[in-house]
């Protein structure tokens, strides 16, 4: 549903704008947007992810200014930034930071909308170019990861675009064409922070589209019953721009948390040295925010399949509007489904784990061991089998909860 304001410009000026440009009648429709009166507080992320967009933005430009894309001064250019920059080490801890703290925010609104069925008709778009934004996010992380020049950054630069050349016929090429030449050195470099410092520009127009698409179905809710009457809404300004308010600033507390006393604390030390390509660390990993998919890859011991189901884990989240055949939206509402969703949640912990450590470590001391490499396998079997079959099998056998009446009387018997 969209909204509709009673905006009237008062003043001469307004008056000729709004006839030209309506930009103060788009914002006071924007303001007056009627939004399910149940919202709690897993659905301020949005904003909060709007606020580290814009965060990542101005702060990627500023640094821009003083980085030097070369791989003789890329390392001693950072270090210069945190050093003689006036205030550069605050402007790079805020990117670095932020970067993660962008990942864990786009986590928790993912899997919100995986728990109150937030991909379902008719909002599958909605979720569709949500899942588009989180892979350009994706390519623009690792693109960042490598701009430092340390140990890590150049490492996982190799193994990265190694990969591409598993794949057949067009491979070696797009391999070449990444690395624009047949190692990772200056062109290669170049190239990535030309897309890292493009693709988060790509990123704002893709969430400009998600945002236009919920305002033109409407939100969905965590009872997940569509708005049946104007006493089913509030306006969004000022119900939810002050609790947005409020949930930005817990958020702004942890993330100065970490800028100011812990601002190393999600990077890998490896990366903190200068790349060396003549020493190979001893364990690659990447960022934390991909380390399940790097699980992933790992599991299997074929180069090409494991290039396969990372991205397929990623793929299957493209498809799952039409894998979930229940009728019913939220989970607070399918007990079952719930208990299957509370372990996807453990496998993708677990899968995080062991992309962190080696494969052949030891996980579990049972028996002889299970080491991370069998333990990523089984989190990943799950991964996959929660999508196809679990999914799509309980919606056609799962007794689901009855559905209140609308928002207004769940919320008077207090179960919205």
């Amino acid at each position: 549903m969209s909204g509709h304001s009673n905006y009237e410009p008062k003043y001469a000026a307004t008056r000729w704008l709004d006839t030209r440009l309506p930009i103060f009648r788009f914002t006071a429709d924007f303001m007056g947007f009627p939004s399910p009166r149940n919202l709690n507080y897993w659905y301020a992320f949005g904003a909060i992810l709007s606020l580290c967009l814009m965060s990542q933005i101005l702060t990627g430009i500023i640094l821009a200014m003083h980085y030097t894309p070369t791989v003789d001064a890329a390392f001693d250019s950072v270090q210069r930034i945190k050093r003689d920059v006036p205030f550069g080490w605050l402007l790079q801890s805020m990117h670095a930071v932020g970067a993660s703290m962008f990942f864990f925010a786009v986590y928790i609104h993912m899997f919100r909308g995986l728990y109150y069925g937030s991909y379902k008709a008719p909002r599958e778009l909605v979720w569709i170019i949500g899942c588009l934004i989180y892979l350009i996010m994706m390519a623009t992380g690792f693109l960042g990861y490598t701009l430092p020049w340390g140990q890590m950054s150049f490492w996982g630069a190799t193994v990265i675009t190694g990969f591409f050349g598993a794949i057949p016929i067009v491979g070696e090429s797009l391999q070449q064409w990444l690395l624009g030449g047949f190692s990772v050195d200056n062109p290669t470099l170049q190239r990535f922070f030309s897309l890292h410092f493009v693709l988060p520009f790509v990123i704002v127009g893709l969430v400009g589209i998600h945002i236009w698409a919920v305002h033109h179905v409407g939100q969905n809710n965590p009872i997940g019953i569509d708005v049946k009457s104007e006493e089913d809404t509030l306006a969004f300004h000022p119900y939810y721009t002050m609790k947005d308010a409020f949930a930005i600033a817990v958020f702004l507390m942890i993330f100065a948390l970490f800028i100011f006393y812990l601002p190393d604390a999600l990077g890998h030390a490896d990366n903190y040295q200068r790349a060396n390509p003549l020493v190979t660390p001893e364990h690659i990993v990447p960022e934390w925010y991909f380390l399940p998919f790097y699980a992933i890859l790992r599991a299997v011991p074929d180069k090409l399949m494991g290039i396969l189901l990372m991205f397929a884990a990623i793929m299957v989240l493209f498809v799952l509007p039409w894998l979930d055949t229940a009728k019913t939206r939220s989970m607070r509402f399918r007990p079952v489904a719930r208990w299957f969703f509370i372990i996807f949640l453990l496998a993708c912990f677990i899968l995080g784990w062991c992309g962190a450590r080696a494969p052949d470590d030891i996980a579990i001391p049972i028996g002889d061991g299970i080491t991370f490499k069998w333990l990523s396998r089984i989190a990943t079997f799950y991964y996959f089998a929660f999508f196809i079959p679990i999914l799509p099998i309980l919606g056609w056998v799962e007794k689901t909860k009855p559905l209140p009446d609308s928002i207004t009387k769940a919320i008077n018997e207090g179960t919205a």
